[in-house]
């Protein structure tokens, strides 16, 4: 699945070179020219990644990186003008993962992206290839799910569904941002097959199931449960 990037910048000229260069390495940018604008695709889009800009209209970057980090552990790069070390010291106590200087290189920022992206996959798996939630575990490389080492039969659109779960743990997910992410936004059929794909993931998991739950959290309800 490509990665998604949430791109907050209000200089449009370096909005777009930015934005060139993330495409280039096959990543969906997300673009917002203020913090207001910043936080509503947020809500719509279930990225991976944001870079946020600080000095921006409506609502500047430490604003938005804090209203972010209330509801979700996504990674954060934050963006300046200013050198100042107090300006680094506010981003990271309010949860930013890295910061950038102006002027920068878009391909340094990549670079620093892919880099943050690698730690960030690792947190939650024994290696940037193996993802592990309780007892679950997923080789990406050998496209296998295993549950206390018991080898799951899995369609590949419930591989890819559990797949985006873990990777967005803890994150409040909605049925359209799963639809989107796993489907593909030219999917024309029942946003429902969200439901049915997850019902069926669950039982497979067996006892295990219960993760989803945690993994969505609240923001998405099962019809099981209704």
């Amino acid at each position: 699945m490509r990665r998604k990037i949430l791109l907050v910048e209000d200089d449009m000229l370096m909005r777009e070179f930015i934005t060139d260069y993330f495409k280039k390495e096959q990543w969906d940018v997300y673009e917002a020219e203020n913090g207001k604008i910043a936080l509503e695709k947020f809500e719509e889009v279930a990225v991976d990644l944001v870079v946020l800009d600080i000095m921006m209209p409506e609502m500047d970057g430490w604003s938005v990186c804090r209203r972010i980090r209330e509801k979700s552990d996504v990674p954060i790069i934050m963006i300046t003008a200013r050198s100042d070390d107090d300006d680094q010291v506010m981003g990271f106590e309010l949860g930013a993962d890295e910061y950038v200087t102006k002027p920068l290189s878009p391909r340094v920022l990549v670079a620093r992206v892919t880099a943050l992206m690698k730690r960030t996959e690792g947190t939650v798996g024994l290696s940037p290839d193996v993802l592990v939630y309780g007892a679950i575990t997923v080789n990406r490389a050998a496209h296998t799910v295993t549950v206390e080492n018991v080898k799951l039969n899995l369609s590949p659109k419930e591989y890819e569904l559990l797949l985006y779960l873990i990777k967005n743990y803890g994150r409040v997910l909605a049925r359209e941002s799963i639809l989107d992410a796993v489907w593909g936004y030219d999917y024309l059929g029942d946003v429902r097959t969200v439901d049915t794909h997850i019902k069926k993931l669950r039982a497979k998991l067996g006892d295990e199931g219960r993760y989803i739950r945690t993994l969505i959290r609240a923001g998405y309800k099962f019809d099981m449960d209704e």
